[in-house]
């Protein structure tokens, strides 16, 4: 024969062997084989629900995240809103005191304006009163002598002085 085809019994003994090989296999191998083939199947089942869980867990931490992130946002605008009208609100009052303190100041300036303008109207009268004084008592010395008619004008004016006081 020739080398494609074998004789009959050679191939007797190898189909004999090969069932021999066959039938431990079934019976030692293919058992083993599919376990660990079923089990690396269940492996990978697990490992892949456990991958979709963690995707569903993490789209779940990224929507939570990004509804923090925006509540922040918010927060954040709110504050600066906050604070916005509150310096504006302190410019007003700082706006309203110095305007106060300003008409105050003025009313006190004019208060004492006045103030020194009736001093110095007095000290000015009072000095026109001693200066008409002065002058009256040199004008009446030189004029003076002991007339009746003199007397009785000195009686008269110091009679009436007291009355332009009043």
């Amino acid at each position: 024969m020739g080398l494609l085809q074998p004789e009959s019994g050679l191939l007797f003994w190898m189909v004999i062997s090969f069932g021999v090989v066959f039938v431990l296999l079934a019976k030692f191998g293919f058992p083993v084989i599919t376990r660990m083939v079923e089990e690396r199947r269940v492996y990978v089942e697990k490992s892949l629900e456990a991958a979709k869980q963690a995707n569903e867990q993490l789209a779940g931490i990224k929507s939570e995240s990004e509804a923090l992130l925006q509540k922040a946002r918010e927060e954040q605008m709110r504050i600066l809103n906050e604070a916005a009208a509150a310096k504006q609100r302190i410019i007003e009052e700082a706006k309203a005191q110095a305007q106060n303190e300003g008409q105050k100041q003025l009313e006190e300036a004019k208060r004492q304006i006045r103030l020194e303008k009736e001093a110095a109207i007095r000290e000015v009268r009072g000095q026109i009163a001693m200066l008409s004084v002065d002058i009256a008592e040199k004008v009446i010395r030189g004029k003076l002598d002991s007339s009746p008619a003199q007397m009785t004008m000195i009686e008269r004016m110091l009679d009436e002085m007291p009355s332009m006081k009043q």
